[in-house]
This record gives structure tokens, sequence and C-alpha cells, in this order.
């Protein structure tokens, strides 16, 4: 992992501003009144989910934390990891596989809105952590590997489907969510009446943001692969003819 972010070239002021700026989408995710109003709200819990997986995660993939981490430390602790991540880098790979980490991605996103296991998330602690590890964690997973695993020009069209699939199934249950005529999470019949909404309607406005906004922001992110597997077939050509 350390190596293959390390091929890159060193840490630029794009990357400390994509490090620094993941890590404040981050915190408004996690630790800002947004994860307190989750608890009341199915709308502001969509909004906290895509935060974590459409602003965070890129952010912190572009920015490359691995590369702040490893530097912050001495040079023998860095020696003595970089042996430990020879012996990961096997499931590095297989995690980060465009196929992989796309359809780990799209369970993680379908299973946790099945509401028996959402409507856990709501009175276990242990069940909310791992609904937000799994988000993040495949998050991480399917925005390196759209975005550090296409540097041949196939690899670009991978990654142009990818996101433009994510795009599809995640406005799909979106659309399922803003459709249905009755809650899929009755845990929040109680708690959104004081925010002048039925639980059917902050459901609604909650499909709304995953189906509109967020599937927006899929939509943009491969129309930019696009734009860069058409300058990396444009710099192919070029290389041809001279």
């Amino acid at each position: 992992m350390w190596h293959t972010a390390g091929r890159q070239g060193g840490v630029g002021r794009r990357d400390v501003v994509a490090f620094w700026s993941g890590g404040c989408a981050l915190g408004v995710a996690l630790v800002s009144p947004l994860h307190a109003l989750g608890a009341v709200l199915f709308s502001a819990h969509m909004i906290q989910h895509e935060v974590l997986m459409l602003v965070a995660a890129p952010l912190l993939v572009l920015g490359r934390p691995l590369l702040f981490f490893l530097w912050a430390l001495p040079l023998p602790w860095r020696r003595q990891l970089g042996r430990v991540n020879k012996n990961m880098q096997g499931g590095w790979r297989v995690l980060t596989h465009p196929f992989v980490a796309w359809a780990l991605h799209a369970l993680a996103l379908w299973i946790w809105h099945i509401p028996r296991l959402f409507q856990a998330t709501l009175t276990s602690d242990l069940a909310h952590t791992w609904q937000h590890v799994s988000f993040f964690g495949t998050a991480l997973c399917f925005w390196w590997a759209l975005l550090y695993r296409h540097r041949e020009l196939q690899g670009y069209g991978v990654a142009v489907l990818a996101v433009f699939t994510t795009a599809l199934h995640s406005s799909l249950l979106g659309a399922l969510l803003t459709l249905a005529p009755t809650p899929w999470y009755p845990a929040y019949a109680h708690t959104t009446a004081a925010w002048g909404l039925t639980s059917l309607e902050d459901q609604q406005l909650g499909g709304l943001i995953m189906w509109i906004p967020a599937g927006g922001l899929y939509l943009l992110a491969a129309l930019t692969l696009g734009a860069g597997w058409l300058r990396a077939a444009e710099r192919q050509v070029l290389r041809q003819v001279r």
C-alpha cells in the first residue's frame, strides 16, 4: 500500500488540501451534531452516510494519508512497517481490484438498508459502528481502486463503468425509499414530529438525497474519469504518431 502510494510522487499541495479536506469531512460526519441528529432523522442519517462515502473517502484517497502517517514516524519504524506492508500486498490488491471493491461497496450499501439491520443501528452502538466501518471502509477501497488502479488506458473504462453503475444502483435505492408508500424504518416514527415531519416524509427526503445529489456526484466523478480517459487516449495517439 505505502510503496504504491509512494510511486505517485511526494506529498504536494493538492495532497495536503485533499487530506485535510477529507479529514474535516470525516469529522463533520462522525463528531459533529450531524451524528446525533442521525438518531432522530433518517434524512440526517442519510446525509452522514453520503458525506462518509462521497466526500470524506475520495478526498482522503486523493490525499494519500498513508504517506502522511508513514513520514511522521521514526525511520526504524518506517522500515519495520515497510516489511509488514509487503506481507499485506496480496490482500490489499484483492480488496482494491475494481470489481471486488465495486461489489463490496454495493453489498454494504444495500445490506445496511434492510429495515431490520438499519433499525438495529439506532439501538446498538456496535451495529452503528459496523455500519459506518462498512460504508467508509468499502468506499475507501472503491475510490482507491478507481483512482490508482487505472494507469493503463483500458482501466479508465473500467473506472467509468464502475462509477456509473454505482450511480445507477444507489439512485435506484434512493428512488425506492422516496416512492415507498409506507415507512421502512418505524423506529423514526416517534422522533420526526419535533422537526415538523412524518416518518414517511423524513424517509422521502432521505431517499431524495441519495437519489438526486448523491447520484449527481457519482455522475460527476464518472464524467471526470471519462475526461481523463479521453486525455490518456489522446496522449497514446500522439506517442504513436511520433
